[in-house]
């Protein structure tokens, strides 16, 4: 049976911001000797696990993050009649089974990931407690479960620092996004008109402001450990496969969020290779190390990365059992097959 699933992708944005610093700037990493932009990891999870396509297929099997798990229930019990120091105690008390509660709050200091049986328990013990207007008892208070994870927890993993027994390993490892050539930031100033000023007493703009931006094309790669996934979820390979499949289609097809209104930049993957096998997983990162310089970006970009495939291959022999490509510069791979491909 496959081990490993890794895909490594080329995305080609235009004028964008997709994952911000703290300056609203597009993220950015020095590789080799030049700067590239960079979309984060966490970005990348995000935009998938939240996209219709991710929800549409897996929605019943995905979990919440919050740390207002406590806020909610305290508006339930206030708003069935408990008092405001009763409520208060017994929103902290479930709230802190999944965490360590901010001072003075029923909130929880960390976001957590809680998964539907979690969250179906929790409104089960609320609901009780709403008619019975009383405070969880400890065995009652055990809503932390080991079977039906969610989904994207299994993917993406779960860390509880008070409950360790409750931690789950990731069977997904994202890598940051890179551009595979220098990018120059650029600051796009704007306007904005206000649409009852006639021009009379003021015919400026209603506001003026700036927006950074950059184009590139980027480099992603991912390692899916189906072994692990499996194990995750109970040994239900059926759910495993829907979930690579999932995944591995928001991968290729959806963009992160940032700036979208004011950018459009939509894209999906232009090559996409996908390796199955047993032996140990690696990037094929280092295939950008130089950054590409040329009038073709993409071809050249995907002759580089095959080119390093091969002689990974040479040096330490073949790394995969089996692959696949979609290459639109070619019109090579059908997706549908593709798909079929990743979940054999």
């Amino acid at each position: 049976m496959t081990k490993f699933i890794q895909l490594h992708l080329l995305t080609s944005y235009p004028a964008s911001n997709l994952n911000r610093d703290d300056l609203g700037r597009p993220k950015t990493v020095r590789i080799g000797n030049t700067e590239r932009i960079r979309i984060s990891s966490q970005s990348l999870k995000r935009s998938w696990r939240v996209s219709d396509l991710f929800q549409e297929s897996l929605g019943e099997h995905i979990g919440i993050r919050t740390r207002k798990i406590g806020s909610e229930l305290q508006n339930k019990f206030l708003s069935a009649g408990i008092g405001t120091k009763e409520a208060f105690e017994y929103a902290s008390l479930i709230a802190s089974v999944f965490g360590k509660l901010q001072s003075k709050s029923v909130d929880i200091e960390q976001i957590v990931h809680i998964s539907p049986f979690e969250k179906l328990a929790i409104d089960s013990l609320a609901d009780i407690i709403c008619t019975e207007k009383r405070a969880p008892s400890e065995e009652e208070l055990k809503l932390l479960r080991h079977e039906n994870i969610a989904i994207d927890m299994a993917l993406f993993g779960r860390m509880l620092a008070n409950k360790p027994e409750h931690n789950i390993e990731a069977a997904c490892q994202v890598a940051h996004a890179f551009s595979v050539h220098s990018t120059l930031i650029e600051d796009d100033f704007f306007t904005a008109v206000d649409d009852l000023n006639v021009g009379i007493d003021d015919s400026g703009a209603g506001h003026l402001g700036e927006s950074a931006f950059a184009s590139a094309l980027f480099y992603t790669y991912i390692c899916i450990d189906k072994e692990l996934l499996i194990e995750n979820l109970a040994n239900n390979t059926e759910l495993a496969n829907k979930a690579i499949a999932a995944l591995v289609e928001a991968a290729v097809k959806i963009s992160p969020k940032g700036k979208q209104n004011s950018y459009a930049s939509r894209s999906y993957a232009s090559f996409v290779l996908a390796e199955k096998g047993a032996q140990q997983p690696r990037s094929l990162s280092v295939a950008f190390l130089k950054s590409i310089n040329s009038d073709d970006y993409l071809t050249d970009s995907i002759n580089i990365l095959l080119q390093q495939l091969n002689s990974f291959d040479e040096v330490y022999g073949k790394c995969s059992d089996e692959r696949y490509m979609l290459n639109t510069v070619t019109s090579q791979g059908n997706f549908s097959e593709f798909i079929e491909f990743i979940k054999k």
